[in-house]
């Protein structure tokens, strides 16, 4: 039972990316290559426009380590995400080795910053490798990012949340929170030893 609660949250969650509609669609809308990744990520992902190379790079070293690892550039490229649910895993890896191809000639295994800065310094540029901006916040902040920021704002009512995000979003939450309340309760159910099976209790 408590597998099955964890797994509907994680479906839940799984499910809020995979929104789509007028409002900001949050798929891979097919939007032609861009040559400077890198900005177009910053710009429709976190909003910013003016960045240097360090200041992406320190951004997405998402455990402060110095290097990227495949895993971070996966992370990055949004490769995981419910809008690139349908591309292949071979696709995705070959996709990560051409990051890699640029920024990692000597084969290391990691992407140094060090690295990272020369080749950016070289004229080499992240490319658009066709899966979308990146997109790899976690519910609230694509919520926010793509959606709130874009047809609402600071000072919005809530009735004024009507989109069909908005209901979706605020349905997961609500799916979410009664998971959570069913998974606290059932962790703070006493066990009844009379109620389990005699093959499975513990020989005294």
């Amino acid at each position: 039972m408590i597998s099955r609660l964890i797994l509907a949250v994680a479906g839940a969650i799984a499910l809020s990316s995979g929104l789509a509609s007028a409002h900001g669609s949050h798929s891979n809308d097919g939007q032609p290559p861009s040559n400077d990744w890198a900005t177009r990520h910053m710009m429709e992902e976190h909003h910013i426009e003016g960045f240097d190379a360090l200041s992406f790079f320190t951004l997405h070293d998402y455990d402060a380590s110095g290097a990227w690892t495949p895993e971070e550039v996966r992370k990055t490229y949004g490769l995981d995400d419910e809008s690139n649910r349908g591309a292949s895993e071979s696709s995705k890896e070959s996709a990560i080795r051409a990051v890699f191809d640029l920024f990692d000639p000597t084969n290391t295994g990691t992407i140094s910053r060090d690295a990272w800065l020369k080749t950016i310094a070289s004229g080499t540029r992240l490319p658009d490798l066709g899966f979308g901006p990146g997109h790899h916040g976690d519910l609230e902040y694509e919520y926010e990012i793509h959606h709130f920021e874009k047809f609402h704002g600071d000072d919005a009512t809530e009735e004024e949340l009507n989109h069909p995000e908005d209901i979706e979003h605020f349905r997961l939450h609500d799916e979410m929170e009664a998971a959570q309340l069913r998974l606290e309760k059932l962790e703070d159910t006493q066990v009844v030893e009379a109620n389990i099976p005699s093959k499975f209790r513990r020989a005294v």
